[in-house]
């Protein structure tokens, strides 16, 4: 049913929109009377996986990116995602690139992104989570929260910049991820770099830390596929040093030449496996590695978990593969 509603339909929309109206539709279905209370149960996968100190139903969770302003949760894990990763947020609101800024590669079964973190800010979003966690179901779902630098921002104050985000959303968050992976805003893959990492994931907990006097908010970075492997060893290594409690790999990839912005899908599987199990054999069992990129299959999940992976997320698939295809994976991985 579904590939024929995305041919004849989705389709033929641009991107952008069918973004939107999907998205509308999710968060709709997920703030109906009693619809989430009947479907949920019949979608949720049965399993009992750990971490974030949290139990979780399956491995499998919703990546950044497709719910930007936290409106929709309570309808995706109704479809099933075992948890749901919020933003990116950056600590200013902004609009983002110019359009067009989103492209399907139907022949890859892709998405190239040029977004450039369009989103309502940290304010607005903290509110949205206030208001979310004070419901019953919003404080069952498991809920990430991915934080990235405001464009206007210069460099030398990015660490200020992260650090406003965090004190705003860590006390809603039940894990804290540091963005500096994405290739659409100008300079923000160079604070990969570990000198330049290492200001801002200090100024990030100290902030999260700062008020969230009850617990610890767990933090992990987001680093991008096209990094050397020299450079995830030292990634990692200073996830060590700093006393993180993870990496999430792998965002999206600049290595390609389909036009601008950064490739999702199926062309990023073996990198991110790769990367995956760099990460593992560094970091050893304790941290907790986020796993994604080329998910569409539970093979595929199944791959990340074998490489390393604690958990997994996708986005990509979501599109192409319809709103059952978290609750089949999970249901398949938990089997």
């Amino acid at each position: 049913m579904y590939p024929l509603l995305f041919d004849l339909v989705f389709r033929r929309m641009n991107p952008e929109t069918a973004h939107h109206v999907a998205y509308a539709a999710i968060r709709t279905a997920g703030r109906l009377p009693l619809v989430p209370e009947v479907a949920g149960p019949l979608l949720r996968a049965r399993g009992t996986v750990q971490a974030f100190g949290r139990t979780l139903p399956g491995p499998l969770g919703l990546a950044g990116g497709f719910d930007k302003h936290a409106r929709a949760v309570r309808g995706l894990t109704m479809l099933g995602f075992a948890f749901v990763e919020i933003g990116t947020v950056t600590a200013q609101p902004q609009p983002g690139n110019p359009a067009p800024r989103l492209w399907r590669e139907l022949g890859l079964r892709g998405l190239r992104n040029q977004m450039g973190f369009n989103n309502a800010g940290a304010v607005a979003t903290a509110d949205e989570l206030r208001r979310l966690r004070a419901t019953r179901r919003g404080r069952a779902a498991v809920i990430g929260v991915n934080i990235g630098k405001t464009k206007v921002t210069p460099p030398e104050e990015a660490a200020a910049d992260y650090a406003t985000s965090a004190r705003l959303l860590a006390p809603f968050a039940d894990y804290l991820v540091v963005n500096v992976s994405s290739p659409n805003t100008p300079g923000l893959r160079d604070l990969q770099s570990v000198d330049s990492l290492r200001p801002i994931l200090r100024a990030v907990r100290a902030a999260a830390d700062a008020v969230t006097e009850d617990r610890r908010v767990p933090l992990l970075v987001k680093i991008a596929p096209d990094l050397a492997d020299d450079d995830v060893d030292a990634v990692a290594d200073l996830a060590l040093e700093l006393g993180l409690d993870g990496v999430a790999a792998v965002n999206t990839t600049i290595g390609h030449d389909l036009g601008p912005g950064g490739l999702s899908g199926p062309p990023l599987l073996e990198r991110g496996v790769e990367v995956v199990a760099r990460l593992r054999a560094r970091l050893g069992t304790g941290p907790v590695i986020l796993g994604s990129g080329g998910i569409t299959t539970a093979e595929d999940a199944r791959r990340y978990l074998d490489a390393g992976a604690t958990l997994v997320q996708g986005y990509t698939a979501f599109i192409y593969e319809g709103p059952l295809w978290a609750s089949r994976l999970n249901r398949a991985l938990t089997a």
